[in-house]
């Protein structure tokens, strides 16, 4: 053999140990990954198999959890449902109950209807036989009459006639007196509505004024300086001013007495300003008067300018207008003239609007009518007839004329506006509250009114309402039904007639109350 071949036999022998050491190599390489394989391969199923049953069993927790839940909730709605179906099972019986009720009452009702019904169609049969038997009569009597008056039936027919001719005349007399005594209560009631009309659509303010009037003195020492020496201060002041100066032992006050109020007005506010001023004598007290007189004219203008204007009158004489002015001072049983006037003024319109008469001359024969009284004390004669002479000066109107001086009923009216000035005039004067006597008549009045009501068995309490026109009377319910209550009402309104004397009507109204209190608690 040569070396070459054995260099070959020896490499294939060689790769062949190196091959079968490599094989060799390779299957315990592979024995080694197999097993490793398949024990991660098991270890993975153990942990894949652990982990899918505790899987499972959240599963399954969560599960019974839910269905617990599901439970709990519709055993919820299902009591709601019941609870929601046990109500309306109720209600379905009380509304049952309630048919049950009404039917049963239907029932008896509609039995009474058919009694009544039944009564009903007995009477009426029973009420045709008496017509018929009726008609009989009264034919067999006609039949009877006419035999004994021995008339034939057109003579019967005419004694009938002029029978029922007289009757017709006498009703037709009655019914004319009716409507004729109708119309004259509906006159008097729309005269009355309009006066109320009138009163309703007015109101004023009223200020009572007095004959004296007082002035403060801030101590005795000027009380003295008001005196002077020997008294010459104030006999220089009253000879000055024409009023009377009374100082007696009041401390710090001195009182004016003077029944023409401009006057006194003018001495008051003199001796206010003296005593402010404090130089006090006669040449001062002189010229203090004149100028408090100056401007007493100058407001005495401005009043009258104001009454005009509120009356609405521009075209009053300059003249006229002062003596306006002067009213405002001036007094009439406690009312104050001016405001009296424009009221008489303000209600004689709305009447002579309403009865369509022109309503500026009655508002000027309202304002002026009163204007006597503005110089009353410096003139003899009574103020319709002094202020009528003053106001033809400045040639006023008939109307105005005759109801300045008519309005007291002294002399017959002339004119439609004199009887609306004469009501305006008493309206403003005897209102409550405008005068101090008729405020004294006023609640006398009101107090008889409750005294004479709560004078009778069973009444309680009386109220005198609507300025005394008007009585409730509160009764014992226990004591008085409702057949005594409308007995005592014609009592209370009886004895109020024959004893008392009152204008117009009083109603008299009985209430009688029942009221029952209990308490929850």
């Amino acid at each position: 053999m040569t070396p070459a071949l054995c260099a070959v036999i020896g490499l294939l022998i060689g790769l062949a140990g190196g091959v079968a050491a490599t094989w060799y190599y390779i299957r315990n390489s592979a024995g080694n990954v197999l097993t490793a394989a398949k024990l991660e391969a098991q270890q993975l199923k153990d942990n894949a198999a652990k982990e899918a049953q505790n899987k499972a069993k959240e599963i399954e927790l969560s599960a019974r959890q839910a269905q617990m839940k599901f439970k709990e909730q519709f055993e919820r709605e299902n009591e709601t449902a019941r609870n929601e179906l046990k109500a309306h099972d109720q209600r379905l019986s009380k509304r049952e109950d309630m048919l049950d009720r009404k039917l049963d009452t239907l029932s008896t009702k509609e039995k009474h209807l058919e009694d009544r019904e039944s009564r009903l169609t007995q009477k009426e049969r029973q009420v045709s036989i008496k017509d018929d038997e009726l008609t009989g009569v009264l034919k067999e009597q006609r039949e009877r009459l006419l035999q004994i008056a021995g008339m034939s039936a057109d003579q019967a027919k005419e004694v009938l006639l002029r029978r029922i001719e007289d009757e017709c005349r006498q009703e037709a007399g009655a019914l004319i007196q009716q409507i004729t005594e109708q119309a004259q209560d509906e006159a008097k009631e729309k005269s009355r509505q309009i006066v109320l009309q009138a009163i309703q659509r007015y109101a004023a303010e009223q200020t009572s004024d007095h004959t004296v009037s007082t002035v403060t003195i801030p101590s005795d020492d000027m009380k003295g300086r008001v005196i002077g020496r020997e008294g010459r201060n104030i006999r220089s002041f009253e000879k000055t001013t024409g009023v009377d100066v009374i100082i007696d032992d009041t401390p710090g006050v001195v009182v004016v007495s003077c029944f023409d109020p401009v006057r006194r007005e003018v001495a008051r506010m003199s001796l206010e300003r003296l005593v402010a001023d404090g130089r006090i004598h006669p040449a001062r007290i002189e010229e203090v008067v004149a100028t408090v007189s100056k401007e007493m004219e100058e407001e005495l203008i401005k009043i009258g300018k104001e009454a005009v204007q509120e009356a609405n009158l521009p075209n009053i004489n300059k003249a006229i207008i002062p003596m306006l002015g002067r009213l405002a001072y001036r007094t009439s049983y406690g009312q104050n003239v001016l405001r009296h006037s424009m009221e008489v003024a303000y209600l004689a319109q709305v009447m002579a609007d309403e009865l369509g008469l022109d309503g500026t001359i009655a508002r000027r024969a309202g304002l002026l009518h009163d204007i006597g009284k503005a110089m009353d004390h410096e003139q003899e004669g009574g103020h319709p007839l002094i202020g009528m002479e003053f106001l033809r000066k400045f040639n006023e109107s008939e109307a105005v004329l005759n109801a300045c001086l008519a309005h007291h009923g002294d002399v017959p009216a002339t004119t439609p506006y004199t009887p609306l000035i004469m009501a305006a005039d008493a309206m403003s004067a005897s209102r409550p509250g405008a005068r101090r006597e008729s405020l004294e008549r006023y609640v006398k009045r009101l107090r008889e009114l409750e005294e004479l009501a709560t004078g009778f068995d069973g009444v309680r309490q009386a109220y005198a309402i609507q300025a005394g026109r008007e009585v409730r009377v509160i009764v014992d319910a226990k004591l008085v039904d409702d057949k005594i209550s409308a007995k005592i009402a014609r009592d209370i309104a009886k004895k109020i007639q024959d004893e008392m004397t009152y204008p117009g009507e009083i109603k008299v109204t009985v209430m009688r109350e029942v009221r029952s209190v209990e308490y929850a608690r």
